[in-house]
């Protein structure tokens, strides 16, 4: 069931932020609509972001994906958490190193940025995602930020869906470090307004013309309302109807997916 009947006024935005895992795609299975929507995001002239909260791939890589599943869609439409830590730690503390439980994606933003790799003496501990995770590293991470490194998220997300299922993320791989340290991480994606902010400037948007879509309440939905930024939840990732309860704000629509978006043909 489409929970917003009338669309109208989201049809008429500008441009649009859209999470990936869960509106546009399950792991390596593309969800219904998700062509459809991007079709119409091109042929309406409309301005959009794919953002989303994972860390493991760069725009290139995330082009590609999308590719293998059917869509065009050029990297300069793509934006992501490792490539917001990037920025936030090189604009905190230029020329420094840090320690990384992640894959290439935010190995390769840090690289990028000017930050360094290092296992010793870092002056930050970054976690994101990763199927490398290991008590090793996890015992090294303790290690470092007892010493003094700083500890950042590249995201809070505690799960995220695949077509298996949902797994962990990378708020859940960061609990450990924090339950064994005492320190709170600080996570980059969203709802973090530095996030949201990066991607209204790559837009060139103001916030009134703007909508973000995702499937997640603690994300997505938060991130839109703190950012005054309109908000439509799909059903076909986290968050469900039954989880509403829970929070104490509302997305403006509840849509059944993405091919809810564009105006039937």
């Amino acid at each position: 069931m489409m929970i917003t009947p009338d669309l109208a006024e989201l049809r008429a935005k500008a441009a649009f932020i859209c999470d990936m895992d869960g509106v546009l795609y399950h792991g390596n299975h593309l969800l219904p609509g998700a062509a459809e929507f991007v079709d119409w995001l091109k042929a309406a002239g409309k301005r959009f972001l794919f953002l989303t909260n994972s860390s493991e791939r760069s725009p290139r890589e995330l082009r590609q994906k999308l590719a293998r599943l059917g869509l065009d869609v050029s990297e300069e439409h793509f934006y992501t958490s490792a490539l917001a830590t990037a920025a936030f730690i090189s604009s905190q503390q230029p020329d420094s190193s840090v320690y990384v439980i992640g894959e290439a994606g935010v190995v390769n933003a840090l690289y990028d940025a000017g930050i360094a790799m290092n296992d010793v003496n870092p002056d930050y501990v970054v976690i994101g995602e990763t199927r490398s995770y290991s008590f090793e590293k996890l015992e090294r991470a303790i290690r470092l930020v007892l010493s003094g490194a700083k500890l950042i998220g590249t995201n809070p997300d505690l799960t995220g869906p695949t077509e298996h299922g949902i797994v962990p993320a990378c708020g859940a791989l960061m609990a450990p470090v924090e339950l064994a340290t005492g320190c709170k991480a600080y996570f980059i994606g969203k709802p973090n307004p530095l996030i949201m902010r990066h991607a209204l400037k790559q837009l060139g948007c103001r916030r009134e013309e703007t909508a973000i879509i995702g499937d997640r309440m603690d994300t997505d939905i938060i991130a839109g309302v703190e950012s005054e930024i309109e908000t439509v939840l799909v059903l076909t990732g986290v968050s469900q109807p039954a989880d509403l309860p829970r929070f104490a704000y509302r997305p403006r629509h509840i849509l059944r997916g993405i091919g809810d978006v564009p105006p039937s043909m």
